[in-house]
């Protein structure tokens, strides 16, 4: 029910019920019914609501479990000696960027009224009124704030093992803070310059950029921070021979990337679909049971085909390549073929995710070409996969866009996909995105990366690094192959165990109890 246009006129419902003999009657009658109408309508607007919210919390803890995949993910592509470091950045990421998030990433992202550029509303700032209007709640800043710190977790894996501590809380306090809600004002919030949801309608080459669930705002922000860290920082001891060669450093575990792949991808369907913020929304009253509900459904078949698709397509690629089937490359294939779709998830056909899947494996293929002839060093290759593959999420966007999907999802007659005959404005203003978001990083994060390192804050000593941090920085390996409590692993002359006789012979046979 459409409560916004559902209204009962007591006088004009009595004309209906009235007879000669009692007016008065019908009149009483009629104020009752319309009041129990308007009970209905208010407690079916509340549930929306309610239902709405619920779906949005639940997409939030989806997409904040994603940091579990991340950690593992991380963990098992770094070197046993620095797994304890890096499980403790992937908990910095969290901890940190939900105060900095509070105090000013949420308001400078979505605090409104404000400017194109950046949120500056005061209720916004430490949730200090907030929420103060209808259609706002908690949900949704927890939501974001999900977001927020997916980006710093990008961003922690380019800059591994080899990054001293105190640097992961400077960038990772400064890119939720500031950076990442900056980027999100400009293409998320209502009154952001580059927006398709525009309060105004003065949208972009009439379009506004569609990055829907993040392929720019997210993957390309902590693509493009993690590769100036990285880059700021150097290749790791050992990475690059004396020759130049490239020599693999290879991770620990490969269950570990596999399982945090898995976690990623179920993140996923949080992440894209979730980023409707709301489910109960009818498109066509001549269809009531098509809805919001079908576009989230179809989101969430797009992301998995283009994931899909880019991991099989690594999959033989690679053995073309590299001679060999390898896990490593397939999950990295799986997880760029979901930040490619990322953008344009709610907006394409289902077979046009097949094609973004299939462009992303070989975007990601040809940058880690390049890193390796350029001797750039990424541990995850989180550049090349959020980066680069972002940025051809968004391209793909701007080509793929179906006309009847962006106009249900942003509401309006507007520019779609280049080759589904909608012109080129939409991919124009992708490219704008593009370009703005690789400035805007560039010139936030890499003087912190380079003033950080100028105040010898950003890679720890090259004693450090080859002992590894587990056991320099953090007290301790990881992984304990020998617990020195275990008595087992004791010498005879050195045992608590229990000494007991076998029998009752007066030379007991020592047996050891444990």
């Amino acid at each position: 029910m459409d409560t916004a246009t559902t209204t009962c006129s007591a006088v004009d419902l009595a004309a209906l019920l009235s007879s000669s003999s009692n007016s008065t009657s019908s009149l009483s009658a009629a104020t009752f019914l319309c009041s129990q109408i308007s009970n209905i309508s208010n407690k079916l607007s509340d549930t929306t609501f309610a239902v709405d919210n619920t779906y949005l919390l639940f997409s939030a803890y989806l997409v904040f479990a994603m940091q579990l995949g991340f950690a593992m993910l991380c963990a098992g592509s770094v070197r046993a000696k620095n797994t304890m470091n890096i499980m403790l950045t992937n908990v910095l990421d969290a901890a940190a960027g939900a105060i900095s998030y509070y105090l000013f990433g949420f308001a400078f992202a979505f605090g409104t009224p404000s400017n194109g550029f950046i949120g500056r509303h005061h209720s916004f700032f430490a949730l200090s009124s907030y929420p103060e209007r209808p259609g706002s709640d908690f949900s949704f800043f927890l939501y974001q704030w999900a977001f927020a710190i997916a980006a710093a977790g990008i961003t922690s894996g380019s800059i591994a093992e080899r990054t001293q501590f105190v640097a992961y809380l400077i960038y990772s306090t400064f890119l939720t803070g500031f950076v990442y809600p900056t980027v999100s004002h400009w293409f998320w919030s209502s009154d952001g310059w580059a927006s398709a949801s525009r309060s105004d309608n003065n949208l972009l080459f009439g379009s506004g950029a569609i990055d829907f669930a993040g392929s720019g705002v997210v993957h390309m922000v902590g693509g493009i921070a993690g590769l100036w860290g990285a880059l700021v920082e150097g290749p790791r001891i050992g990475r690059f021979d004396r020759s130049g060669r490239s020599v693999a450093l290879r991770g620990h575990s490969a269950s570990l990337v596999v399982l945090g792949t898995f976690l990623l991808w179920f993140g996923w369907y949080g992440f894209n679909p979730g980023s409707f913020l709301t489910i109960l929304k009818g498109y066509d009253k001549s269809r009531p049971y098509y809805g919001q509900w079908s576009a989230v459904g179809r989101t969430a078949v797009t992301t998995t085909l283009s994931g899909c698709t880019a991991a099989l397509t690594t999959l033989f690629s690679k053995r073309l390549l590299a001679g060999h089937w390898n896990v490593i490359d397939v999950c990295n294939g799986l997880l760029g073929g979901f930040a490619a779709i990322t953008s344009g998830c709610a907006v394409v056909e289902p077979w046009a995710a097949i094609v973004c899947g299939f462009v992303a494996s070989w975007v990601l293929i040809g940058f880690n070409l390049l890193a390796k002839k350029l001797k750039y060093d990424d541990p995850l290759e989180a550049a090349q996969l959020h980066g680069g593959c972002g940025a051809w999420g968004l391209i793909f966007t701007g080509l793929f866009a179906s006309k009847q999907y962006v106009n249900e999802v942003y509401s309006g007659d507007r520019p779609y996909g280049l080759l589904m005959g909608g012109g080129g404005k939409l991919l124009a203003a992708q490219i704008v995105q593009i370009i703005v978001i690789v400035g805007w990083v560039t010139v936030t994060m890499g003087p912190l990366f380079y003033g950080l390192h100028k105040m010898n804050l950003l890679r720890i000593s090259a004693e450090d690094e080859m002992a590894g941090m587990d056991m320099t920085r953090h007290g301790g390996f990881a992984y304990a192959y020998n617990d020195e409590d275990d008595v087992s692993t004791k010498p005879w002359g050195h045992m608590a165990g229990r000494v007991e006789p076998t029998s009752r012979s007066s030379t007991p046979t020592p047996t050891l109890t444990v």
